[in-house]
């Protein structure tokens, strides 16, 4: 575990945050911008913003929020970790679902902490970040172990089946793409996929297939 305590001769911290509320903002500021050794470079409302501020001051951290307008932030992650290796990614989110961590832990960022616990993780998270080490919310870290991830019918990612239940359960593209905070031409190009995958054509199909496999189930007639 690296030392985390500021010396005076040491480089800053450098970060971009990445929130679409002005409050939240000006809130994650004033906490960051108390913490010795760290310097707050830009703030971001939507991942265009977030994406251009990156590229031109190359932070040590981006301190990313899921749910941003434009782009999802799931799927800015592995673009800028591809592009800016060296900007590490702490998400901060008020997702809880471990589906959504796991997924932002494998696209790239190196730390995931819960908004409602941010006033005492997000500066450790970030210290951690910095010097190339993971942080994940304890409780959050306790569920995913406790439920690994398991094997899915027909070969579909984790995702694709989250995607397949929700089509399932009747909801429409721009409805999961809301949910899971993806883009609605992301949803479509999953929702090929699965077609491709199972080799079915009709959401009827899609639906019949949900239930064979116990991703939905019928709910009991009303007596």
């Amino acid at each position: 575990m690296p030392d985390l305590t500021d010396t005076p001769d040491m480089k800053p911290v450098t970060l971009v945050l990445a929130d679409d509320h002005a409050v939240v903002r000006a809130g994650l500021r004033l906490l960051l911008d108390a913490e010795p050794g760290f310097q707050v470079l830009a703030e971001a409302g939507d991942t265009e913003t977030a994406a251009r501020y990156v590229r031109g001051h190359r932070p040590d951290v981006l301190v990313l929020d899921l749910n941003l307008p434009g782009e999802s932030g799931l799927e800015l992650i592995p673009r800028l970790r591809a592009e800016i290796p060296a900007t590490q990614i702490v998400v901060l989110t008020m997702q809880r679902d471990p589906a959504f961590a796991r997924q932002a832990l494998s696209s790239g960022a190196i730390a995931y902490v819960l908004k409602d616990a941010a006033d005492v993780e997000l500066v450790r998270a970030v210290r951690l970040a910095a010097a190339g080490e993971h942080y994940l919310n304890p409780q959050l870290g306790a569920r995913l172990a406790a439920a690994p991830e398991s094997g899915r019918p027909g070969d579909l990612s984790e995702r694709e089946a989250q995607i397949l239940k929700l089509i399932a359960l009747g909801y429409t593209n721009p409805e999961i793409a809301d949910k899971l905070f993806l883009s609605v031409r992301t949803i479509e190009a999953h929702r090929a996929h699965i077609h491709q995958k199972l080799n079915l054509s009709t959401r009827a199909e899609l639906v019949r297939f949900a239930l064979d496999n116990h991703l939905i189930e019928v709910p009991p007639s009303p007596r």
